[in-house]
């Protein structure tokens, strides 16, 4: 497991999304072009999981969940599967961390990315990203 604390001057929808993309595209290294699939977020009041064969998206309730539980200071929890590789990872407050269950390499990736994104006005993010996550972009 790798983990980073950071002070960010970004908004929690901002981290939120930084943080999905670039797990998603250090795991793209690897897994290639496979389904980016959000098994799981857990907040402070809920849990979400796809229903049935349905993947899971952000929708803005859960969006407004997982930024209230930021902002409130309590762990969000995410599960995502990409190809063979299984990623767990938490943002909680000014930190983070990742476990992979194949590669330790992607997680030091992801965690040296976010320690130079996290900080930025303005990380990258590329513009295709958000519409694959939420079901109204």
């Amino acid at each position: 497991m790798k983990k980073i604390e950071f002070e960010s001057p970004l908004d929690s929808r901002k981290k939120l999304m930084t943080v999905l993309f670039w797990i998603n595209r250090k795991a793209a290294r690897t897994e290639g072009c496979a389904p980016f699939l959000i098994k799981k977020i857990e907040t402070k009041d809920k849990t979400y999981i796809p229903e049935g064969t349905k993947l899971l998206k952000l929708t803005d309730p859960m969006i407004d969940d997982i930024i209230d539980s930021i902002e409130t200071k309590n762990p969000v929890k995410f599960e995502i599967q990409m190809g063979s590789e299984y990623i767990k990872a938490e943002l909680h407050e000014d930190a983070f961390c990742v476990k992979t269950e194949h590669s330790g390499e992607i997680e030091e990736e992801i965690v040296e990315k976010l320690g130079t994104e996290l900080n930025k006005k303005f990380p990258s993010i590329c513009e295709s990203f958000k519409p694959r996550v939420t079901p109204n972009s």
